[in-house]
This record gives C-alpha cells, sequence and structure tokens, in this order.
C-alpha cells in the first residue's frame, strides 16, 4: 500500500498493494521497481514512488528526497539486470502532453540495447 496516500483507482498503487499481480524486482519503504507490460526495450522497469503522487509537477519540496532515492533504486536494479556497464535511460514524463499515462510518479529504467531519441 502507498504511505501516507493511495489513490483507489490508481493501477500503481494496486500493484504496490499487492492488488494486481506483478513481479516485484526491487521494494523499500519509498521504492518500487517492476516490469512495464508494454515494453519498449529489452529491459523495460517502472521505478515508482510508493507514495501516490499523481505527477513531477505536483511533488512537494517536502517529496523531492522521492526522486534521488528513485534514481538510486534505479541504479540498483540496472546493475542487477545487466545494463549498467553499457547504459541505460531513465526518464520521467510529467502530464499528459509528456505521454505519461499512469498518473503516479513513476521513471522508465530501459536498456537492453542502444537507445535513439525516438525509443
Amino acid at each position: 500500500m502507498c504511505p501516507e496516500k493511495k489513490d483507489k483507482d490508481c493501477v500503481f498503487c494496486k500493484i504496490i498493494g499487492g492488488e494486481i499481480p506483478s513481479k516485484i524486482l526491487y521494494r523499500d519503504e519509498d521504492i518500487v521497481v517492476f516490469p512495464d507490460i508494454n515494453p519498449i526495450t529489452p529491459v523495460h522497469l517502472l521505478v515508482v514512488t510508493r507514495k501516490h503522487i499523481p505527477s513531477l509537477a505536483q511533488m512537494s519540496d517536502a517529496e523531492t528526497a522521492l526522486v534521488g532515492k528513485m534514481v538510486i533504486a534505479a541504479n540498483r536494479v540496472a546493475r542487477e539486470q545487466g545494463i549498467a556497464g553499457k547504459g541505460y535511460r531513465l526518464t520521467i514524463n510529467s502530464g499528459a502532453d509528456s505521454g505519461q499515462i499512469v498518473p503516479h510518479l513513476h521513471a522508465h529504467l530501459m536498456g537492453g540495447r542502444q537507445l535513439r531519441w525516438d525509443h
């Protein structure tokens, strides 16, 4: 369950709370990492805050440390997945025009092949 704040209709809150099954690759008190259901790279994982925050643009100043924790978790999982050495992309979309589909703060960790800007 997302600490402090949860959205009962949020798919990521449901995954974090165990209502929707997913292969959890990393979990701590603030962050959860699991595979994207529509991967565009051989390794495509979602690095998700346990606390429900709709987007990066809607974070409060008190919540900004969560982004650093997302990066630390992404680095750890990238090493575990064997993509840290050659490189990977960590992307946070914020809002509909950016392509953010699920309104819950998350980053896409992508790698496993050479990436272009259109993927």
